[in-house]
Formats: structure tokens, sequence, C-alpha cells
């Protein structure tokens, strides 16, 4: 049997669409890139500029000047910068995450890993708290006139001044551990998801609702075939700023507690010890650490939209 024949620009029409793609991606990163490069090029006049002062009172003391070229070299090399170089915080992450035993104490991946288990636990809890209050709230007049101020005006505690007296409340009745931190973490949770879901609930249209009701569709029929099935684009987005709040919940939940362990514990002994290059790698995993989680909530968006048909 002979081979078929591709039709002819088959090939081509593949290749034209790759073509197409690589561009379109090489158009997306271009602006990206391009505020990359400017953050880093900022940040190393920053480097230098707040640097120098300790190399010039260095070189007054030993009465002799100090070149350009120089003090430029100085300010990123210092053991304690004022701001680290990026070229240093670099190399604090490779000696702290590919350089060392995940299970070891001076591995941030360790650090991080305890910090992200107070984060999901707090995170599931605050959800889980946010979505029950907001379908209260839409239909109970009552909890909408009192829940909601109550809510709102929770938000306008400092969470500096609040975590401890959690953590010492806790503490007195036997409770450490992660609890006190997932429940900090909830705390800053729960209000992005109350807040979208009470949008995300009240989104449908009168129509939509007249339409129900015309086919006398019960409270219960009216939530879950069209309140629910609304309100999940307004849940994603709402859960996004809630994982990235309750991880700093959690890392605030270790500061008072002079804690050994998690990112937060890596800022306070950076802090203690004047090793500022610690802190900013510490600072840095946190960012990567809310990066990964707001990116797989929204694999899980496109997945659960895609399922629901509508992915756009």
């Amino acid at each position: 049997m002979s081979a078929p024949i591709a039709a002819p620009g088959a090939g081509a029409g593949r290749s034209g669409r790759v073509g197409l793609w690589l561009r379109g991606r090489g158009a997306a990163a271009g602006p990206v890139l391009a505020v990359v490069l400017a953050i880093f090029a900022l940040w190393y006049v920053g480097t230098v500029a707040l640097n120098a002062q300790w190399t010039l009172d260095q070189a007054a003391r030993a009465d002799r000047e100090v070149g350009f070229a120089e003090l430029v070299a100085d300010t990123m090399a210092q053991d304690r910068p004022m701001l680290p170089a990026p070229h240093q915080v670099a190399v604090e992450l490779y000696d702290t995450v590919i350089a060392q035993e995940i299970t070891s104490r001076r591995s941030l991946v360790y650090h991080a890993w305890v910090t992200l288990s107070a984060t999901l636990a707090g995170f599931g809890f605050g959800t889980v708290l946010g979505i029950l209050l907001a379908v209260g709230i839409v239909h109970n007049r009552a909890m909408d006139m009192s829940v909601m101020p109550w809510a709102i005006a929770s938000q306008t505690i400092p969470i500096l001044a609040i975590a401890p007296m959690i953590i010492v409340v806790l503490n007195s009745i036997g409770i450490q551990g992660i609890v006190p931190k997932a429940i900090i973490s909830a705390y800053l949770s729960f209000f992005p998801v109350v807040v979208g879901m009470v949008s995300g609930l009240r989104s449908p249209g009168a129509m939509q609702m007249d339409l129900l009701r015309t086919y006398s569709a019960s409270r219960g029929q009216v939530f879950w075939k069209l309140r629910l099935p609304a309100s999940i684009p307004y849940l994603f987005a709402s859960l996004k700023v809630g994982i990235a709040a309750s991880l700093v919940g959690a890392i605030v939940g270790e500061l008072p507690t002079g804690a050994v362990q998690g990112l937060g514990a890596r800022l306070l002994s950076g802090s203690y010890y004047g090793q500022t290059v610690q802190i900013w790698s510490a600072l840095l995993m946190a960012a990567v650490c809310a990066a990964l989680l707001v990116g797989a909530i929204g694999a899980v968006q496109r997945a659960v939209l895609r399922r629901m048909g509508m992915d756009r």
C-alpha cells in the first residue's frame, strides 16, 4: 500500500502557525523583559547609592580617597549592605535552596514549606468561612445588615496588632504550633472571599431571576443552578487575593513568637544579626511562593471554567 500523500502546503501551514505562535510569545515577553531589566537596573543604582556612604566613611577613617570604580565594586560586595545587590541575593538563594538538603534547617525550601503549611491550612479555613458567610449574607437580610459591616470593620485592625493577641490567647489555653498561624492566615484571607462571593452570588440579572421564578424554582434551585455557577469567576478572582493575603498572615504569625522555622523566622534572624542578604532572599522566596500559589489557583480556574463552558 502506498504511503498517503500530504496535502500541498500542509507543512508550510503548520510551520506558519508555529511561527505566528512564536512571534506572539515574543511580542508578549518583550514588555515583561523590559520591565524586569528596568527593575534590575534601578536595583543596582539603588545598591550603589545606599551602600556608598559606608565605603566613603571607611575610606575617610583610613585617610584615603576612593575612585568611582572602586566605590561601585565595594558597594556590591559588602557583607552587611544596606541594600544587597541582585547577584548577592542570587548567591544566597543558590546556597540556601540548591546547595542545601531540603530537610536542613538552613534550607529555604524547608522554611518555605513550614510557612506554606500554615498558609494552606488558614486559606482553606478562611475560604470555607468566607463562602458560608457570603451565602448567608445573600440569603438573609439580617446577616447582610449585621455581618457585612463587621467583616469590613475587622479588616481595619492592623494585623501586626492583632497577631500577638491571638498567639498569646491561644498559647494560654495550650494551642501552639501551626494553629495560631493558620488562624491569622484565615483572618486575612476570608474577607476577599466574602466580598467576591457576595458580588458573584448577586451577579445574575433580574431577567434571569424572573425566568427561574416563572418556572417556580425554589431558592435552593436558584442557588445551585444560577447563583453558584455565576459566582465561580468571582470566587477564583477572590481566591487569588486570599491566598496571597494568607501567605502574608502566616509570615506575620511567625514574627511575634520568635519562631525558629519558617520564612518569618528567617526574616527575624536576619534582622537580629543585620544579615540583609538573608532578609532579601527570604522575601524573594516568599514572593516566589505567592506566585506559585496564585498560578496554581489560576490553573484550576482555567480548568473549571473550561469544564463549565465559560472559558474565553
